[in-house]
């Protein structure tokens, strides 16, 4: 482990300050390292995806002094990928090395632009990755615990540019691969139209949109029900923040370079297609996440179950006074307040008795934009009463308050 964040400083320094032939790289063996294959990445379709192992593979082999290797493998990763900008700006400065002395990483004339400075981004976040042994093994440290039709969960850690990809078996999840993607170019928490930014929070990924599409937008674009209910509650505004591809001219773009959108190469869209297509994938957006080990799962989640059960047995039991102490004193929905609630349901649970409610399908999963322990809960709600029988899809949002879970929202999904 000490090797490889030596590994990491010097390569990172590499592409950003120092030549490109740093001589200090070549005090640590490289061999066994450049013989690794690329973390299998298995995808859906079998098949492996290498470019990002070819794209690191040269630089390391570039910081060894070996151009021509070098240039070898770029041009092997350039024969599949022709319009991955960042090989080809790694093919320039080779090529310019034959004839003069680089200074750094796609800084030939000693004044890199910005295009080059999104590159250096670039590479940076995609070595990063593939350098570190993080991971593979944990799993976010969120509450996540989709329902048994959610197949898989994403989530996505815009600060090292990195969507990660989870499947659920029987409630466990299991890694399964993660992909490079970029986000807005003003960084993240979106707040308002035009702001260019990427929202942070708990998200659902519709059906891939059928409509003809601008190039910009790549193969496929699935839309996230940004702003979602915790967005409008804080008054968030925007919309169309999507899941989509690159330009056909482009492999990637630059970590941070769309205009609030999450956005992968074509070849990783099309790969995510057969999870995607379903609709209402739970895909969670935060920022510089910390990691669990798998076999640790979080006491928050048993807590929480218990919870909500306690709220459905006290409805049932039409205990209206022990049913609203679930509720935070800020619950809002739809313009309702905590105590306009309660009124209605003082007024309604009066009338009832003899009620029959069961949930199913339920799934939870933590928040990460807020300072506060907040998870967002879906079920189905099965309700029936002398005068009402009604199934709904129900959102809750629980919130914890001096360590007991409250709902602060609730409403359709």
């Amino acid at each position: 482990m000490a090797v490889n964040k030596a590994i990491t400083y010097l390569l990172l320094a590499s592409i950003t300050l120092l030549p490109w032939n740093a001589t200090a790289v070549n005090s640590y063996s490289f061999s066994n390292f450049l013989a690794k294959p690329f973390r299998s990445k298995q995808k859906l379709s079998g098949v492996k995806d290498l470019a990002e192992s070819l794209l690191v593979k040269s630089l390391l082999e570039i910081t060894q002094g070996k151009n021509q290797q070098a240039l070898a493998t770029i041009d092997q990763l350039l024969l599949a990928k022709p319009n991955f900008k960042l090989a080809n700006l790694v093919r320039g400065d080779l090529l310019m090395a034959q004839g003069k002395y680089l200074q750094a990483f796609g800084n030939a004339d000693n004044k890199p632009t910005a295009a080059v400075h999104d590159l250096q981004d670039e590479a940076r976040v995609r070595i990063e990755r593939y350098l570190s042994n993080e991971n593979l093994d944990k799993l976010p440290n969120l509450l996540l615990a989709p329902n048994d039709q959610q197949s898989h969960v994403i989530v996505v850690d815009t600060d090292k540019s990195r969507l990660y990809l989870y499947k659920n078996e029987h409630g466990n999840l299991t890694y399964v691969a993660d992909y490079y993607i970029t986000v807005g170019k003003n960084g993240v928490e979106k707040q308002v139209e035009g702001d260019k930014r990427t929202p942070v929070g708990v998200y659902f990924a519709g059906q891939k949109l059928t409509q003809p599409l601008a190039d910009v937008y790549g193969d496929a674009a699935y839309p996230l029900n940004y702003p979602n209910e915790w967005d409008i509650q804080h008054g968030r505004k925007g919309s169309g923040i999507w899941l989509h591809g690159t330009p056909s001219n482009t492999y990637s773009r630059p970590p941070r370079a769309s205009d609030g959108c999450v956005v992968l190469t074509n070849e990783d869209i099309k790969t995510l297609n057969p999870i995607l297509q379903a609709g209402k994938t739970p895909i969670i957006i935060a920022n510089n996440l910390k990691w669990l080990d798998a076999n640790r799962v979080s006491s928050d989640k048993e807590t929480l179950r218990n919870a909500v059960d306690s709220w459905l047995n006290d409805w049932k039991s039409q205990n209206t006074s022990k049913y609203l102490s679930h509720y935070s004193h800020d619950f809002s929905s739809n313009g309702i307040n905590y105590q306009q609630w309660s009124d209605h349901k003082l007024s309604v649970q009066a009338g009832k008795s003899n009620v029959e409610i069961s949930l199913s399908g339920m799934s939870m999963f933590a928040y990460p934009d807020t300072d506060k322990k907040l998870v967002v809960v879906d079920f189905m709600q099965d309700f029936k009463s002398s005068n009402l029988s009604n199934k709904m899809q129900k959102r809750q949002y629980w919130i914890q308050e001096n360590n007991v879970w409250k709902i602060i929202y609730e409403g359709s999904a």
